[in-house]
């Protein structure tokens, strides 16, 4: 299970980075980097 958020929150948070760097969208980037930390096994999980 923690292989699999640790894979979620890597996801979330190299697409926010796509999204802030080739969209030039800045909310979006931010919200989705800002679950990927949530949603990691090091961060805030939202699943324990």
């Amino acid at each position: 299970m923690m292989f699999i958020l640790w894979l979620i929150a890597v996801i979330l948070v190299i697409s926010g980075i796509y999204v802030l760097l080739a969209r030039r969208d800045l909310l979006w980037g931010i919200v989705l980097i800002v679950v990927g930390l949530l949603v990691g096994p090091g961060g805030v999980s939202i699943f324990t």
